[in-house]
């Protein structure tokens, strides 16, 4: 048996061993205690304060296998190769993965070698997952974003309720909750339905002193990002809403001469993904454009500055966002650019992106019907998605018909991936039946097996390019031909470029025009509901913005922080300030707009820069160079 001391000595040798720290952070190692001790515990601890080494070291030390419910499948990921980098064993289960993938991790799990097993909260109801814990030995369950389970949450997923019962049937395996964001309201509402006992609770204040908020009503918004850039020598995000936005605004900056900065979004491929992330990660200096496809399990203290272009969708996605900054604890700052024209339109995009219960019913009718799926059917292959075609068929927008197949992707009704990835193949005939098909079917697919290995026996993940550059064959003529033999069931052929659906439910009319139209529906208004409050957050220029955020999270009593853009702007109103003399000195080195003396005197408020210009003008020792620019007389 092992002494409290010895115990001890091998919680500190396992951190420095695989995560290079001497010391804990805040209250880390009480939780792992409470971990490690077997007790129900709830986390609340804000983004960047370590929550995911709470479960990972625990799960080091304890025998078994730790199951961690995460609701995202690019975070999983992430999380997962985070560890392995660092000489974890850890697995996740996704509905992409083929079976035989699926049994060797399983297998591994059986034989103790993986620790940490990563999982959507939906596979709790998938039989054979259920089939194969039977044999694995669980040390405990940490459920991630654990905020999910609330119906006042803003990501509420019902399948976060399967938890209780997956702890009925494994009794006595502790369980910890963690989440970033949740108000009084959620806490609550976790402890309930995750049924904890006892259950240890951590909760550490939102307020982050050493991040600076700043809001600022602009018509301009490139140009304010680059007045904000053009002086920045460290590493930030820039938050946008579209990927079209994110391709703008880097070919804006760029072509301003900044060198050190890339967009990123779902839409590029792994590879590219990958790459940039790197690029960013080991930099310094370099800035990401992004939407927020980015962010989410990244591990990089040295951000100083998060820049939203426009409004996030809730308070707890905006808090959440602007923690990526200063996570060493170093000044850092949070800068929120809007419009009132712009909140109009956000508005009007909510409407319209929401359906009605009618339309709702329309795209699911008819995603079924196109690909011929009967009541109570769930077809084993992947299906290509014509995007388009379901427009035309059913005459309602694109934002419409991706809000209805990403919540019954989020159901796990259907597996929907939008993004580009590899392409797939796999042969569904015997490689003696070849020679009994058409002389020109038999030839190509002979230039296939020579091109692409292992797809007679699964599903093999490939590039059309690296086909094309081995036989000579352009890109279309290819894709062309792989969708005849597809169309053919000589094999199936699936066109990462374009958008696709798997079914992993049977079809129910019932369910989905009663209970999931309902679900939908209490989801779309609390959507709304989160983006009024983010509104009244943004347009209010009275109360100190981040005592509105601790409001907000349930800290009653909070203090003013004195350093966001409407504590500057009372100090001034109350004291004015007389910096003409800094102003002269930037001045001397060269013109500048207001937005760009304000950059360079630490977000100085613009208004008490502009009664100060007013003075200079006035006295002669400042004049203007044009409509924006001021110079030294």
């Amino acid at each position: 048996m092992i002494s409290s001391q010895e115990f001890q000595q091998l919680k500190y040798k396992t951190l420095k061993h695989f995560w290079g720290y001497d010391s804990f952070r805040d209250s880390q190692e009480e939780i792992i205690d409470s971990v490690i001790t077997e007790k129900d515990t709830l986390v609340l601890l804000p983004t960047g304060a370590g929550k995911s080494l709470c479960y990972q070291l625990p799960a080091l030390l304890k025998e078994g296998v730790c199951i961690v419910i995460s609701p995202l499948l690019a975070l999983m990921k992430d999380q997962v190769n985070q560890l392995k980098h660092r000489g974890i064993e850890a697995e996740y289960l996704s509905s992409e993965l083929e079976e035989f993938d699926a049994e060797i991790i399983f297998n591994r799990c059986k034989e103790g070698l993986t620790k940490l097993l990563y999982i959507s909260p939906e596979r709790l109801n998938n039989i054979q997952f259920l089939q194969n814990i039977e044999d694995i030995q669980l040390s405990f369950i940490a459920v991630d974003e654990a905020h999910c389970i609330s119906e006042w949450g803003q990501d509420f997923r019902p399948s976060y309720q399967n938890i209780k019962e997956f702890r009925k049937n494994n009794p006595g395996i502790p369980c910890l909750a963690l989440t970033a964001t949740a108000t009084p309201k959620v806490l609550e509402e976790i402890k309930l339905k995750l049924e904890l006992k006892n259950a240890k609770v951590f909760q550490k204040s939102f307020k982050r002193k050493n991040i600076k908020i700043f809001t600022d009503e602009v018509s301009d918004k490139f140009q304010r990002v680059l007045d904000i850039l053009k002086y920045n020598t460290s590493s930030g995000i820039v938050y946008v809403r579209t990927r079209k936005e994110a391709e703008l605004l880097t070919g804006f900056l760029q072509k301003n001469k900044l060198k050190n900065v890339d967009f990123f979004h779902a839409g590029l491929t792994t590879k590219e993904k990958n790459i940039r992330q790197n690029t960013w990660n080991n930099s310094d200096q370099h800035v990401l454009i992004s939407t927020n496809a980015f962010g989410m399990g990244i591990d990089k203290d040295n951000v100083r500055f998060v820049i939203h272009f426009s409004p996030s969708s809730s308070l707890e996605n905006y808090y959440q966002e602007i923690g990526r900054a200063g996570r060493d604890g170093k000044d850092s700052y949070a800068f929120l650019l809007w419009n009132k024209q712009e909140i109009i339109n956000f508005d009007q995009i909510l409407k319209n992106q929401t359906p009605s219960k009618s339309e709702f019913q329309r795209i699911i009718t008819y995603l079924y019907s196109i690909f011929q799926i009967a009541e109570y059917e769930m077809p084993e292959k992947v299906f290509q998605l014509n995007m388009t075609g379901i427009q035309n068929f059913t005459k309602l927008s694109t934002a419409k018909i991706k809000n209805v197949l990403n919540f019954l992707h989020n159901q796990e009704i259907i597996y929907f991936n939008d993004n580009k990835s590899l392409s797939s193949v796999e042969l569904l005939m015997q490689a003696d039946e070849i020679d009994q098909i058409p002389h020109k079917d038999a030839y190509f697919i002979e230039l296939l097996l020579r091109t692409v290995s292992g797809i007679t026996s699964h599903k093999v993940m490939f590039s059309e390019q690296q086909v094309s550059n081995k036989i000579g064959v352009g890109i279309p003529l290819i894709k062309e031909r792989l969708k005849e033999l597809h169309q053919k069931n000589y094999l199936e052929y699936v066109d990462g470029a374009l958008s696709s659906v798997k079914f992993l439910k049977p079809r129910d009319e019932r369910a989905i025009n009663g209970a999931y139209w309902h679900l939908f529906e209490h989801i779309q208004k609390n959507k709304i509901q989160k983006w009024e409050e983010m509104k009244f957050y943004v347009e209010n220029k009275d109360y100190c913005k981040m005592k509105l955020i601790l409001s907000y999270f349930g800290e009653k009593n909070a203090k003013n922080c004195d350093q966001c853009s409407v504590c500057e702007q009372n100090k001034q109103s109350i004291f004015g300030q007389n910096i003409s003399v800094q102003i002269l000195d930037l001045l001397a080195k060269k013109p500048a707009t207001i937005e760009e003396l304000s950059v360079q005197l630490s977000y100085h408020p613009k208004e008490n820069i502009l009664e100060n210009l007013i003075f200079l003008l006035d006295s002669g020792k400042v004049k203007m160079l044009n409509f924006r620019t001021y110079m030294l007389a």
